[in-house]
């Protein structure tokens, strides 16, 4: 006697797969727009899609062609495949390669910054590693009421400034000060600079 074949499970229809996929890159548009801290209208510079066009697409309005899917994913330097791939089990360790452009959102010959969190939003804690060019510096507007920084020098010399106060670090050395006030760091040396950063925020 012959067996039954197992029956195959069942399969979202095309059109439910669809929507999902319309769900994952609205919120993923979005999610990518504010990690580089772009404007709507930088982040339409950086893409060639219209300003109008984003905003639709970040509320859910309006699903992109392929055409532009296919800009918004090179403007944050990642392949269609990763814009749009869909959620699956989570991990439990996320991984961030050094050669991953999504996360680095400035780079020019004064300074670059690279996150080192997750992308997922809503945390209170943010992590970066800064590398001042000698002579550059990183001047910041006050962050959040409550909010703080820890800077440690892994290479070359620094000077932090926190409102009125400031103090030269070298390297191994680290500081924690307000961030909720005017504030920066400036690169004393001849070198490179390389520094970690963990900005943290109070919450509600």
């Amino acid at each position: 006697m012959k067996s039954k074949r197992p029956a195959s499970a069942p399969r979202h229809p095309p059109q439910a797969d669809a929507e999902a996929i319309g769900s994952v890159l609205c919120a993923r548009v979005r999610e990518l727009r504010k990690k580089k801290h772009w404007t709507l209208e930088e982040m339409s510079a950086a893409c060639g899609v219209s300003r109008s066009m984003l905003s639709e697409i970040e509320r859910g309005r309006a699903n992109p062609t392929l055409a532009v899917a296919y800009r918004i994913a090179l403007a944050f330097g990642m392949s269609l495949g990763d814009l749009v791939e869909l959620p699956s089990l989570p991990h439990r360790i996320d991984v961030i390669r050094a050669d991953d452009r999504t996360y680095h959102f400035r780079s020019d010959r004064h300074c670059r910054i690279r996150t080192l969190s997750p992308l997922p939003l809503e945390k209170a804690v943010e992590f970066y590693e800064i590398v001042l060019a000698p002579g550059g510096a990183l001047r910041s507007s006050a962050h959040f009421e409550g909010a703080r920084e820890l800077l440690t020098v892994q290479q070359g010399s620094v000077l932090v400034c926190s409102e009125q106060e400031t103090a030269e670090l070298k390297a191994g050395d680290s500081a924690h000060y307000p961030a909720d006030a005017r504030h920066s760091i400036e690169n004393l040396g001849q070198e490179e600079a390389i520094l970690f950063l963990v900005v943290t925020y109070l919450r509600d």
